[in-house]
């Protein structure tokens, strides 16, 4: 008897572990949203709904705040890096600038999706309670501009950072 029979004579033995589900449809089966070990493991519904997106008491402009200050200060990295000024003395400024820039657009986009009525947050296997923030124009917009503070607040700690690494490195270099 081959690999293979073996395999097809499991699908009689409920015990076999090989015939153990692993994905299990949710409530109402028409969504779509299946409970994986990926989307429904305890970890990963931990994680999720710490982010600030998800994070329960929060008001949408401290939501936008802080998902700009992670974007502002991330973004000035690879502009920093790849812009054509990189090896002048005006290099950092212009990733900061460039970073404000893609804030501010992405800001422009946010109201702009606040402005075309969006649907309610829809709950979710992973996301059962989602932000009633969301619900409104006026919700986006708060965060929209806690956003934009937020980014804008980013980007200028890290240009401060990259601006300064050369007196970052020598105060390590008198502290060790």
């Amino acid at each position: 008897m081959g690999p293979a029979e073996t395999v097809d004579r499991s699908k009689d033995r409920p015990g076999d572990i090989r015939n153990r589900e692993v994905v299990h449809s949710a409530p109402d089966p028409q969504v779509g949203n299946l409970e994986t070990p990926i989307n429904y493991s305890g970890f990963t519904r931990v994680l999720i709904n710490n982010l600030p997106a998800y994070r329960r008491g929060l008001s949408p402009q401290r939501r936008g705040l802080e998902v700009g200050l992670a974007h502002g200060y991330w973004l000035v990295g690879p502009f920093f890096e790849f812009n054509p000024l990189r090896y002048s003395e005006v290099g950092s400024l212009a990733a900061l600038f460039a970073t404000i820039g893609l804030i501010l657009i992405s800001t422009l986009a946010i109201s702009l999706y606040a402005a075309s009525d969006p649907p309610k947050p829809v709950a979710t296997i992973t996301t059962p309670n989602p932000p009633a923030a969301f619900d409104s124009q006026d919700g986006w917009n708060e965060y929209a501009s806690g956003f934009f503070m937020g980014g804008v607040g980013g980007a200028i700690v890290a240009y401060f950072i990259l601006a300064n690494i050369d007196v970052f490195g020598n105060f390590l270099n008198i502290v060790s």
